[in-house]
């Protein structure tokens, strides 16, 4: 698992479990290239922009946001 707090949206992560840090909604995926941004995001309201991992392996190796 990562060492950080979240991944950022955009993040490549692996099949799992995630909360957005910013509202709590959850979210369930496959593998994905691009993680979405969370389906409740608004620019005032999301200043976090990113997921906290629940479960699985979260980052990919080759994340683009690897710090």
């Amino acid at each position: 698992m990562t060492d950080k707090d979240y991944v950022p949206y955009g993040s490549d992560v692996s099949a799992g479990r995630y909360a957005c840090v910013d509202c709590g909604h959850h979210y369930s995926n496959q593998s994905k290239k691009s993680l979405p941004p969370c389906p409740h995001y608004a620019a005032g309201t999301h200043p976090k922009k990113g997921w906290k991992i629940l479960s699985g392996q979260g980052d990919a190796v080759d994340d683009p946001y690897p710090n």
